[in-house]
């Protein structure tokens, strides 16, 4: 992952570094570790609207990640970005 330096538009800019996004691969997600993301519109079990403003939007997708760990060896393979969490992560192989 590279490092960027944002140019000081505002004093709060001035030391500001962030993440680069160019190790993060634009290929689409592994199929076998993306789950629905269910969203229920504002409404309760029987239906009713029990929220307003809420509902439509993108489809999104929940991505399953191993949080354990406890694999011996593992060589990643590709960097993404996950929307669902607003953060990169890795996909691995065992």
């Amino acid at each position: 992952m590279s490092v960027r330096k944002l140019k000081p538009i505002t004093p709060g800019q001035r030391f500001k570094v962030v993440n680069g996004f160019d190790a993060v691969t634009t290929s689409t997600p592994e199929k076998s570790l993306i789950a629905p993301l269910k969203k229920s519109g504002g409404r309760n079990s029987s239906g009713k609207m029990t929220a307003s403003h809420r509902g439509g939007g993108h489809k999104r997708r929940y991505r399953l990640i191993d949080f354990k760990r406890n694999k011996s060896t593992v060589s990643p393979l590709s960097f993404s970005f996950r929307s669902s969490r607003h953060s990169n992560s890795s996909l691995g192989r065992v």
